[in-house]
């Protein structure tokens, strides 16, 4: 049996082929990998299978064809609750605290599924310590965060089970520039805390500087993939898919 010590995989989807009901495929033989400890952002136009690839991946959708691997393990067609006992937290597009519970009973819902309480707080300690702002507001009502605030809370409770990766929808939806600053300094930290991370975002720029590697989407497949901020320098790419072109460093003036 592989692992990610073989292949330096934690999480592969392999040549997937998935779609809604009878409709026609979304994904047409997709493979996307992510290493241990790296973030890589899949990006694209709206309609690419980007959300797709991650509700395939968290078991939310079963393949038509294709395998997913989870520390080389074939985990393809279990639901979400195998997935999630595999290592594949899922944070879902928009928001999803429970606005009437405190910061600490939604964080702690992440942990329910875990018996030994001593692991409940050592696991509560832990995030709290990854996320300041969630140790500060331990105590407060979820629904009077703000929504940069929110996210970090969702971020906290998917790390409650410490999954190998997580699965980030649309993290910076709705957000103001410098909340969503603050969103990806908090996917940064989940990074160095050693959890990789599976992104999905429409704000392409802010996610390719943040993540290891990209994805570019399109009708279902990998465009092109390679190392983030190559891609981020590809000017061809800028135009068709990151909203124009890449910065240029100012002209070295003319002697």
């Amino acid at each position: 049996m592989a692992s990610d010590s073989d292949s330096g995989f934690l999480l592969e989807l392999d040549d997937i082929r998935a779609g809604y009901g009878r409709a026609a495929l979304v994904l047409r033989g997709l493979t996307v990998r992510v290493p241990a400890g790296a973030v890589v952002c899949l990006v694209g136009p709206n309609g690419a299978g980007k959300s797709t690839v991650l509700k395939v991946a968290s078991g939310l959708l079963a393949p038509r064809s294709g395998r997913v691997l989870v520390d080389g393990v074939d985990v393809t067609g279990r639901g979400p609750q195998q997935l999630l006992a595999a290592g594949v937290a899922h944070v879902l597009q928009g928001h999803s605290v429970f606005r009437e519970m405190t910061v600490a009973e939604n964080v702690l819902l992440g942990g329910y599924t875990i018996k030994d309480k001593a692991v409940v707080a050592e696991r509560a300690d832990f995030v709290r310590d990854l996320f300041p702002l969630v140790a500060e507001r331990w105590t407060s009502l979820a629904g009077l965060l703000s929504g940069g605030q929110q996210k970090q809370v969702e971020f906290a409770r998917s790390l409650m089970v410490r999954p190998r990766v997580v699965l980030l929808d649309e993290p910076s939806m709705g957000l103001d520039p410098k909340t969503t600053g603050v969103v990806f300094e908090q996917i940064v930290r989940m990074r160095e805390a050693g959890t990789a991370v599976l992104l999905v975002e429409q704000n392409a720029r802010r996610a390719l500087e943040t993540a290891d590697i990209g994805c570019v989407l399109d009708l279902g497949r990998v465009h092109i993939s390679g190392p983030a901020r190559e891609l981020l320098a590809d000017p061809q790419l800028g135009e068709l898919y990151l909203g124009g072109r890449p910065a240029q460093p100012p002209a070295t003036p003319k002697r």
